[in-house]
């Protein structure tokens, strides 16, 4: 229904409840990231983070569900082409907590709940000419190998560290390959 900010997915018909707070999503970008977990123990933090009856959920399920969260991360919306990072949650977060709290006119950190879409929704509406939205400029133009202005080169220049992304790897690129794998595990196993 429009309007309604999803707190249940559909895995296989089933509608399993979920952690829909941006706390929790933001948790699951730190897992995708971290070096020290294998793929598999990423798709696993993310479906343990994310449905509040993991334990309920049978291992067959596993691909459907973690395609399921993998989707309302991106708020159901497919890019048609894939696109270089520009965000990197972990390492912009100071930058982007500034600015969201600006749009939402409060600290969310302070708030007990706020669902992801909602968050996302702040984070889209940032002014692109506050120091994160010039930021964000740079690394699209620089993602896409467009020439920057000699502004943004300067500034580029002086704030090299604020301006590249750093290794970051979204839930999508880090383990989609990782479901279907386990799809078929799962599926040999009953041969």
């Amino acid at each position: 229904m429009i309007g309604q900010l999803p707190t249940k997915l559909n895995v296989n018909g089933v509608l399993r409840d979920i952690r829909s707070d941006y706390r929790n999503i933001l948790r699951i970008f730190t897992a995708m990231n971290s070096k020290e977990l294998k793929d598999e123990e990423k798709v696993l933090v993310c479906l343990r983070r994310m449905y509040t009856h993991f334990d309920e959920i049978p291992k067959s399920d596993y691909p459907a569900a973690y395609l399921a969260a993998v989707a309302f991360i991106e708020c159901n919306t497919k890019e048609k082409k894939e696109r270089p990072p520009i965000v990197n949650w972990d390492k912009d977060e100071q930058l982007i907590f500034a600015e969201v709290n600006k749009v939402a006119g409060q600290e969310i950190r302070a708030i007990p709940y706020l669902h992801w879409w909602s968050f996302l929704g702040y984070f889209q509406c940032i002014d692109q000419n506050g120091t994160w939205g010039f930021i964000l400029t740079i690394r699209q133009k620089r993602a896409m190998h467009k020439k920057l202005e000699s502004h943004e080169s300067e500034f580029f220049n002086a704030n090299r560290e604020l301006c590249e992304v750093g290794e970051y790897i979204s839930p999508k690129d880090q383990a989609q390959d990782f479901a279907l794998q386990l799809q078929k595990e799962l599926l040999s196993q009953h041969d």
